[in-house]
């Protein structure tokens, strides 16, 4: 009776099990998993979040495919402000990135066809793709050399270290493939192993996709938050025009607002390939409508709120990284794999016992949860991922917990 693109495995696994089990009995939880910022005591200004939802022109309806022009407007400043020129024209707004990825699939593939995009990363991509009827093909991002566990006690560090796209990976894919490939996607930086894609990287896809007519989707939510101090956010690829691009971002990430529910693409490339591009998205965006007009006239004010919010996540992130680090200098068991962005960081501990396994234990000896690394799809065991937003005394307490319990059972 139901459709097979929600054929999904609907039986909880055992970390579920034994998290549900440890909230009914109302034991104690020390979540590393936390990824809503409005859980983890930050100050944000509630009088001016309150105040832009309180527009007078909210209570008139507009209709706008794209989204009402002001409110395009405060997102192209934005862009301006990280180094990329972008028209009200060129701007679509949405209720999340999901919605936009769900846009661009309608537009670029017909059922059957395939969409590239990196492993590891968040598990999102194959619920969307798998709902609009596209194929998902992986390609590898290769992890930092040498080895992680040849590298004991050694934190990791930002640089040409890092992950790094397989680019030629992504080549014979292309001359092999059986079906259709309409798009790259990639995660700038990317969710969970924090890397950026790097301006040769970013060359290479962008010729790829002119010589096979494929657009480039760029994922940017994580793009303000690098580890580095003295290092600005990383250049937008909204601006990039030599091959057919679309960039998503939004409140959720940009602004730490994830309960507002707007998000927004930004279509670029060749002229020949922009106008109908832009003309199709107008017509699926108008089918359907889904942004509300106070959210639409908030945003001016909601994505102002940035400044307020990023410079108190940005300290705790570096200041959760930088106790991590000097905590695992001493611990031969268990490295930080390199990062340069993002909200999280990955442990890499023995692979002698499943990601899951350390999990549970973890949950359910000492109370801490973490993602084991399958939840980003790592094809090999040994990662276990964690959130840097959770306040110092929650994530220091959970990572001395990890330490522990590595070397009792190792």
């Amino acid at each position: 009776m139901f459709s097979s693109r929600t054929n999904w495995s609907l039986t909880p696994n055992r970390l579920a099990i034994h998290l549900e089990e440890r909230r009914r009995q109302g034991l104690s939880l020390l979540d590393l998993t936390e990824s809503n910022p409005t859980r983890c005591g930050f100050d944000y200004d509630r009088d001016a979040i309150l105040d832009a939802l309180r527009e007078p022109r909210s209570l008139a309806y507009e209709p706008e495919p794209r989204g009402l022009a002001p409110a395009r407007a405060a997102v192209a400043a934005y862009y301006a402000e990280r180094g990329a020129q972008v028209g009200l024209h060129q701007l679509f707004l949405t209720t999340s990135t999901s919605e936009a990825y769900s846009y661009l699939f309608r537009l670029l593939a017909d059922p059957g066809d395939a969409i590239l995009a990196p492993r590891p990363s968040y598990p999102l991509f194959d619920f969307l793709t798998g709902l609009n009827d596209v194929e998902l093909i992986h390609y590898p991002l290769v992890p930092p050399l040498p080895a992680i566990n040849d590298r004991p006690g050694k934190p990791g560090a930002p640089g040409e270290e890092g992950w790094r796209i397989d680019l030629e990976a992504i080549e014979r894919t292309l001359g092999e493939r059986s079906r259709r490939v309409r798009a790259i996607l990639a995660v700038h930086p990317n969710n969970p192993t924090g890397s950026f894609v790097r301006p040769a990287e970013l060359d290479f896809l962008l010729d790829l996709c002119g010589r096979h007519e494929l657009a480039l989707i760029t994922d940017e939510v994580f793009a303000d938050y690098t580890f580095a101090a003295r290092v600005p956010p990383a250049a937008s690829h909204a601006g990039a025009a030599r091959a057919l691009t679309f960039t998503l971002s939004g409140l959720s990430k940009v602004s730490a607002l994830p309960q507002m529910k707007l998000a927004w693409l930004v279509a670029n490339g060749p002229p020949d390939r922009l106008a109908p591009a832009l003309a199709r998205l107008e017509v699926i965006a108008d089918t359907y409508l889904s942004l509300s007009a106070p959210l639409q006239h908030a945003l001016p004010g909601l994505l102002a709120l940035r400044k307020q919010v990023q410079p108190q996540i940005l300290a705790r992130l570096r200041q959760n990284l930088a106790w991590l680090d000097r905590s695992l200098v001493a611990e031969p068991r268990i490295n930080r794999l390199p990062s340069d962005g993002g909200w999280y960081a990955i442990l890499a501990v023995p692979a002698a016992r499943t990601d899951e396994d350390w999990a549970v234990e973890l949950l359910t000896r000492d109370g801490v949860m973490v993602h084991p690394g399958h939840f980003y799809d790592f094809e090999s065991e040994g990662h276990l991922v964690v959130s840097l937003l959770p306040a110092p005394g929650v994530f220091q307490d959970g990572v001395e917990r990890i330490v522990r319990m590595v070397n009792r059972e190792w």
